[in-house]
């Protein structure tokens, strides 16, 4: 169900938005990416004559508590928010400080049409990441209509974003426009994708993604493999790879996906060469050398020229491209060549006619730094939430709007 297909004149919507943005010292926000992606979703409910209350959550507070143990309530408050968010709309903007109780009961009794308000951060009330039934509850009274529109936390089970749905019936429910886009988008990698259909999976740890990669195999022509995780499944080929980031007791399991590729008719590419270095340090000394030969003393921070090479190739000549993790250290200049050349090459297979999706915080951090976000088909904003969709899960918080 989507927030199009419900009757919205005269109601009070609560949508569940990822305001969970960066700010400065002072408390003014650094990047609006998360609050323009909801403003589609708050325009639409307003243009239809209906209410918009918002409620996200904001960092950790219940970790990074102050000294005297309680919660720093300047830091994470939402109020931080609503400057930005009433530029974008072109409308002034509402706060209450605080998420459930008399004074926002109080403050929702009093809303207009046409008015928006914002909830203080879901986060200070503990009972949130529990998804506590009582809590959810007390949200729900607040509205008529409720619209998940937050595919970042769209695959933990809290209150806010899953118990919630519970106290509201089918055709109360629903989900936003910037939801809508990413489950589109994740449907186009898992129903009959245009073939060859290339997986480029980077990152540190092959634990992080095994179970991203087992899915893979039984749906991709061809993975491409880079960052650390790739040392391990070198070393499970019996290579050498020195003092590099690799899993010991995930040997046996490289060695299992890479039976199981093979008898599929996957090709698993790992890097020929590799830029490596003698310490973990952007100025640190450096040479390239065969990924599978690498000496003691030496760890492999980023894919060679050679490695590059053939991961463009296969690249460029595929249809649909999946992208999540980093090929190399790429917060480092010196060992950054291979993810940016990656990502060249992801846009020249977009340009050529594949459908592309960039996904998780490091890979769009990546394509933002290349600045070439714009030039590849879709740029997800929930890294942990695609993967779970790719890995075949059911999300908490979509089986909550379809149930």
């Amino acid at each position: 169900m989507y927030l199009d297909k419900i009757n919205l004149n005269g109601k009070k919507v609560l949508i569940r938005v990822d305001f969970n943005v960066p700010l400065d010292k002072t408390f003014k926000v650094t990047d609006d990416t998360r609050i323009r992606g909801a403003i589609p979703t708050i325009e639409y409910v307003l243009q239809h004559g209906g209410a918009v209350i918002l409620m996200s959550h904001l960092g950790r507070p219940q970790k990074k508590k102050l000294e005297d143990g309680s919660l720093d309530r300047e830091r994470f408050s939402l109020k931080h928010t609503v400057t930005c968010l009433s530029t974008l709309l072109g409308q002034s903007v509402d706060f209450v400080d605080d998420t459930i109780g008399s004074k926002v009961v109080s403050k929702v009794d009093k809303i207009q049409m046409g008015d928006v308000l914002v909830l203080e951060n879901t986060r200070f009330y503990k009972e949130e990441k529990e998804g506590d039934e009582r809590f959810a509850e007390q949200l729900a009274k607040l509205a008529d209509i409720y619209v998940n529109d937050a595919f970042g936390t769209a695959h933990r089970a809290h209150a806010s974003t899953c118990t919630v749905a519970r106290y509201f019936s089918k055709g109360s429910k629903a989900f936003g426009f910037l939801v809508k886009k990413e489950l589109e988008s994740a449907q186009r990698l898992t129903n009959k994708p245009l073939r060859p259909f290339t997986a480029i999976v980077g990152g540190a740890k092959v634990s992080d993604k095994i179970l991203l990669l087992d899915k893979l195999v039984d749906t991709v022509d061809n993975i491409v493999i880079g960052g650390g995780m790739a040392y391990t499944l070198i070393k499970a080929q019996g290579g050498e790879v020195g003092n590099s980031l690799f899993e010991e007791d995930k040997i046996q399991t490289a060695k299992q996906l890479l039976s199981k590729a093979k008898a599929k008719g996957v090709r698993i590419l790992l890097p020929y060469d590799s830029v490596i270095a003698d310490k973990f340090d952007n100025g640190a000394s450096i040479k390239v050398v065969q990924s599978s030969n690498i000496p003691i003393g030496w760890m492999g921070l980023d894919i060679g020229d050679k490695a590059v090479e053939k991961f463009e190739d296969v690249i460029i000549n595929s249809k649909t491209l999946v992208w999540n993790g980093p090929m190399g250290v790429f917060e480092m200049s010196n060992f950054a060549k291979g993810t940016s050349k990656i990502a060249e090459s992801v846009v020249a297979a977009t340009e050529n006619g594949a459908f592309s999706l960039v996904g998780g915080g490091d890979s769009v951090a990546a394509i933002n730094k290349a600045g070439k976000a714009d030039q590849v088909s879709f740029v997800s904003t929930g890294g942990g939430a695609m993967l779970k969709l790719l890995e075949g899960v059911v999300l908490p918080a979509v089986g909550a709007i379809l149930d």
